[in-house]
């Protein structure tokens, strides 16, 4: 394109990249701009030096995070909690879509369609509340509601073992609705013809759903799990810190990447070993996300991002 041709489309099209100027910016100063940062991950950063001046030390950042024994465990918890997320979340939303589209009252599923999509709005600091009200060993609802049952009281805020299955079902609860609507939006765009002309056939409501409705879905399942699994190694620090906290007997099963670098920041004022974190987290994700559009590619290439 000739240089007055690019200030000619600038000119044409002002008003749409007007518009489009915020969201550039906004990129620019939060996700661009601050990867300069990225040179803490190799510096032993001290205030009086700054980030530029302060010496570098190579790899030794890595090094400690490797050697604190918490690398793996971080990373396996962050990969598994978003694997799981991503399994239990597209196929609840999914089955929830198909229920709704095969609904026939119309007012009941716009009733439905808004409550399930209310805890989308719940911020997780309430959530986290409502959880600790629910599970507190003296005072929460499950424990009070057992010992008038007569049943021993759960620990829960002390035993590790239950939070994978209550950080799923809370992620699952809170998420249902805002999948379903895409999902739903995906069913509604398919070719009515086609189901007429199955039921013309005899295929009953289950044979249209396995044999219409789930592959015309396909597309839109691709693209949303290849999205996700871009932040595979990405765990919900609003989720899991409001949560869990700070409460170190459950570290074990909770603990992801992005709650032990803020810890790693707060409590022990290591930005160097957290900035190598953070970098390391980002690798992984971006390693992943062309793994995946890799394999979609060689799947189906008109259904991969890149």
């Amino acid at each position: 394109m000739s240089k007055s041709g690019f200030w000619h489309d600038v000119k044409k099209y002002r008003a749409l990249l007007l518009m489009l100027a915020p969201a550039v910016l906004f990129f620019l100063l939060f996700a661009y701009v601050p990867m300069a940062g990225i040179v803490l991950a190799f510096k032993q950063y001290n205030y009086s030096d700054g980030i530029f001046a302060s010496p570098w030390n190579g790899l030794n950042n890595f090094r400690f995070f490797f050697e604190s024994g918490d690398a793996w465990r971080v990373t396996r918890n962050t990969a598994l909690y978003n694997l799981a997320f991503i399994l239990v979340n597209n196929l609840l939303q999914i089955v929830a879509a198909i229920l709704l589209f095969e609904v026939a009252g119309k007012w009941f599923r716009k009733i439905t369609q808004s409550i399930l999509f209310l805890p989308y709005f719940i911020s997780w600091v309430v959530v986290g509340a409502i959880a600790y009200n629910m599970f507190n060993y003296n005072v929460g609802t499950i424990n009070v509601a057992l010992e008038w049952l007569g049943f021993a009281k759960i620990d829960i805020y002390n035993t590790a073992s239950y939070w994978p299955f209550i950080l799923v079902a809370v992620t699952a609860w809170k998420a249902l609705g805002y999948g379903t609507i895409m999902y739903l939006a995906a069913i509604t765009s398919i070719d009515t013809e086609m189901y007429e002309a199955a039921e013309i056939d005899g295929a009953n409501i289950f044979q249209r759903i396995f044999k219409i409705t789930i592959p015309n879905l396909m597309p839109t399942l691709i693209i949303l799990v290849l999205l996700a699994i871009g932040n595979i190694f990405r765990g919900d620090f609003g989720m899991f810190y409001n949560m869990i906290g700070n409460n170190s007997m459950l570290f074990s099963a909770t603990d992801v990447i992005d709650t032990f670098v803020f810890r790693s920041l707060t409590t022990n004022n290591e930005i160097g070993m957290s900035a190598a974190a953070g970098f390391y987290q980002s690798i992984l994700g971006f390693a992943t996300i062309l793994l995946a559009n890799y394999a979609v590619r060689k799947y189906d290439k008109d259904r991969a991002l890149f």
